[in-house]
């Protein structure tokens, strides 16, 4: 029985990679990089800053260069983003209904610290969502299951007792190498490019709602119930 939600942000919360995208685009217009296409999408999305923009660059980057960088990156993505961020439908209902049987939630993400406050200030999740676990606070990133792990740790609920959900195949691999059950949410991938990092979620769904009226229907049925 599941007795803990870890949510990945970016993807998963909100379907907002379309404005990473274009924050990539324009940021790769100004430093003359190649198109950061699909093919690129799936080897990276849901990676960290620091694995990223070495690929990107063809080149070791200092540390230096990756804070400009992704200071300069994440900084368009607040401003393009900035009054446009929705929650994907069914996530409030779906943390009612885990908050009505006391199943803990936590966040795991590979977005820096800016992007996770302003992020959750701007679906308005901040209080809701107060437990969460960074990648750059772990040794590795995704799609290695570090900071799954470390949520999981947060929670005080054993691993393999948690559900994650995740819209990367890098973080549908980090989930499943932490012992996960997975729930893959396709607002960027299908489910066959969810697999392509070499591990398949458990199921997939288009959003909360469709998870809380097949996968999730338990929660549903039972809410109020303390049972876990």
């Amino acid at each position: 029985m599941v007795r803990g939600v870890i949510f990945d942000l970016d993807g998963t919360l909100l379907d907002n990679m379309a404005l990473h995208a274009e924050a990539f685009a324009i940021f790769g217009r100004r430093h003359a990089l190649p198109a950061f296409g699909e093919d690129m999408r799936e080897r990276l999305d849901g990676k960290r800053n620091r694995d990223i923009f070495p690929v990107l660059f063809g080149r070791a980057l200092a540390e230096e260069e990756l804070r400009r960088f992704s200071a300069e990156k994440e900084g368009l993505y607040r401003e393009l983003s900035r009054g446009r961020l929705v929650a994907l439908a069914g996530l409030d209902r779906l943390l009612e209904r885990l908050h009505a049987r006391a199943i803990p939630v936590a966040v795991a993400t590979s977005a820096p610290p800016e992007n996770v406050r302003h992020t959750l200030s701007e679906l308005g999740l901040a209080a809701r969502l107060d437990r969460v676990v960074r990648a750059d606070e772990v040794p590795r990133g995704k799609p290695h299951p570090d900071v799954f792990l470390a949520a999981a740790r947060l929670l005080g609920v054993p691993a393999e007792e948690c559900l994650a959900f995740e819209d990367a195949p890098a973080g549908v691999a980090a989930a499943k190498a932490a012992g996960m059950a997975c729930a893959g949410v396709t607002t960027s991938f299908g489910a066959a490019a969810l697999a392509s990092a070499g591990a398949a979620p458990d199921f997939t769904v288009a959003d909360f709602d469709e998870y809380l009226s097949g996968p999730g229907a338990w929660l549903v049925d039972q809410a109020g119930s303390s049972s876990t």
